[in-house]
């Protein structure tokens, strides 16, 4: 049984990684410090004995007993509002940690694969976006902690894998939403959402003129299983190239969710990218791979698990006044 670290394992991608490898037939061990990800995610791995968890920060020294076949490296906060809290963490993780996964692949002879982000383009110039561009970032603006942070992941992974010969893969993932995203997390999809449920206005940023490329989980994990086991060690966009616009992509929310809620507009806050498109040719031709979920089937099953998971919270919050 091939053996798979996945750290972020409790968070949104790194728990349907989890579930992907289980159902592969890997042996899956988990790793989350839990600052971002919860163990709601993963629960239901806990009763499988080709399953471990491991409580622990990738920014410090890892050890894990036993052979290990291949690293899947996701713990990062990803959300505006997670890395602007805690920014030096998201450094970190990016260095520290990667360094650590790194370092372990290298004397387990594991296979690894990092998770990159469209954010290394920045606010790009060049669209939509290939491997080649070399993005448009802001170094010291708000955003650079996790910007930097993800582009020196990139060039640590592949300075191991050209100097000791570590196999290792980037994924440059692109917007992506699904059940286990957090409401409160400050993704457009999440907030857009949240506010829906909660009868309030949904909130733009910038007059919705701003394009973004929404990607369902499912798709993704797939797109990463396959890089994961190919021979490709350059950066792969995975991503949805269907580009649609906030002020667009909010109306489409408030039919879905059926409410009445007006759009209010707010200041644009600063770097904020203004286009987002991947091109995923790359994608296509080396791993055959392309996006199958629609976007208003990915959206309803989105906003289903969204309504239970409110509701599932009222219960909780009303029993716990109880006592």
């Amino acid at each position: 049984m091939k053996r798979i670290l996945i750290t972020g394992g409790a968070g949104f991608l790194g728990s349907h990684l989890c579930d992907r490898f289980i159902k592969e037939g890997y042996h899956v061990i988990a790793m989350d410090n839990l600052i971002t990800g919860d163990l709601r995610n993963i629960e239901h791995l806990f009763k499988l004995e080709n399953f471990e968890f491991y409580h622990h920060d990738v920014s410090k020294f890892i050890h894990v007993p036993g052979e290990l076949d291949y690293i899947l490296h996701f713990a990062s906060p990803a959300s505006p509002i997670d890395y602007l809290k805690i920014p030096i963490q998201t450094l970190k993780v990016g260095s520290l940690g990667i360094h650590n996964c790194l370092g372990l692949a290298r004397v387990k002879k594991a296979r690894v694969l990092i998770a990159s982000t469209s954010e290394v383009y920045g606010d790009p110039q060049v669209h939509p976006q290939t491997e080649e561009y070399w993005g448009h970032v802001n170094p010291v603006g708000p955003r650079g902690v996790y910007d930097e942070a993800k582009r020196f992941q990139e060039a640590m992974t592949m300075a191991y894998h050209t100097y000791h010969g570590v196999e290792t893969r980037i994924v440059r993932i692109f917007n992506t939403y699904g059940p286990r995203m957090r409401l409160n997390d400050g993704r457009v999809l999440p907030a857009f959402i949240g506010q829906a449920l909660r009868g309030e206005d949904l909130t733009i940023f910038g007059d919705g003129s701003q394009t973004r490329s929404f990607c369902y989980v499912d798709d993704l994990v797939e797109g990463i299983y396959r890089l994961l086991h190919s021979d490709h060690a350059q950066p792969v966009n995975i991503g949805n190239p269907n580009e649609i616009t906030i002020g667009d992509f909010a109306e489409e929310i408030i039919k879905l969710t059926g409410t009445d809620q007006k759009v209010i507009y707010k200041d644009l806050p600063k770097d904020d990218p203004k286009q987002r498109q991947p091109d995923i040719t790359k994608a296509k031709n080396i791993l055959g791979w392309e996006p199958k979920v629609d976007r208003s089937e990915g959206l309803k099953h989105t906003y289903e698990y969204f309504k239970a998971f409110s509701k599932e919270r009222l219960f909780d919050e009303a029993k716990h006044r109880e006592f």
